[in-house]
């Protein structure tokens, strides 16, 4: 344990724990014997920080969290799994994020930059990437996968192995039960998609050239009448000219569950 921490006489933090310079522990917070935190990061008052977790410089983690715990799998008997957390995450109020399972990778994951609301659930061995914003109560089953940018509303459901291209907008309370396409803005229950996310575009430096390669790439998915290899392959033929399409033609190459459409 390093020196010039902040760690609050009631929080009990493992001997064998290693804590990096300046992180804070607030009251009555419990950090296990497997865990590792970078510099900087405050672990706000009643959180409790277990398994085999890491995480990076700079987070901020409010109160009333659980991070690392065992995954919510039967499946799951002790095996040593791991929650790994990058660098200047905000968490919020009563998150709680598992760590993975023998099934999948072994690790859950969240990126860098990410903005996490209060009740937001991630479960064993998701992917979440970076600059992603959950609003509140936010929930990913097991083995979902989180494109960077991609922002989730409130109370946004997402089923077990579904993926949430990057640059997509997920409506409040939409219930997703297939993958969502890079860019796509999508709500409902179930969700349907809505156009591109063309504000968030905007926000990020994408040219108007650009977005609308990419609001033409969306036609070409969803209202020429194309079987998704031909939209596919439409979509491929833009991407020398455009390779922002790039991660769009591979989403739908690899999707699993089928697109929303």
């Amino acid at each position: 344990m390093s020196g010039l921490n902040s760690i609050h006489s009631t929080a009990i933090v493992h001997p064998a724990a290693r804590l990096g310079s300046d992180v804070a522990v607030g009251a009555y917070s419990i950090v296990g014997e497997h865990v590792e935190i970078g510099d900087n990061t405050s672990i706000g008052p009643h959180v409790v920080v277990e398994g085999h977790t890491r995480i990076g410089r700079d987070n901020r983690i409010f109160q009333f969290c659980s991070i690392g715990a065992a995954p919510q799998d039967k499946k799951y008997a002790g095996e040593p799994t791991r929650l790994e957390i990058g660098d200047r995450n905000t968490i919020r109020e009563f998150c709680t994020f598992n760590c993975g399972t023998a099934q999948d990778v072994g690790v859950t994951r969240l990126g860098n930059d990410n903005w996490i609301m209060a009740y937001v659930h991630l479960a064993h061995d998701c992917q979440v990437g970076d600059n992603t914003i959950f609003a509140n109560n936010a929930t990913l089953g097991g083995h979902v996968h989180i494109g960077d940018w991609a922002i989730l509303g409130g109370f946004v459901g997402v089923h077990q192995f579904g993926r949430i291209g990057a640059h997509s907008f997920n409506g409040f309370g939409s219930m997703l039960t297939q993958d969502v396409p890079p860019y796509v803005t999508v709500s409902g229950n179930p969700a349907s998609p809505h156009g591109i996310n063309s504000e968030g575009l905007k926000r990020r430096g994408f040219s108007p050239e650009t977005i609308a390669a990419i609001k033409r790439a969306y036609k070409t998915l969803y209202k020429s009448g194309l079987r998704l290899e031909e939209a596919r392959a439409a979509i491929e033929a833009e991407v020398s000219a455009y390779p922002e399409l790039s991660i769009l033609v591979q989403f739908l190459a690899e999707s699993g569950r089928g697109i929303i459409r």
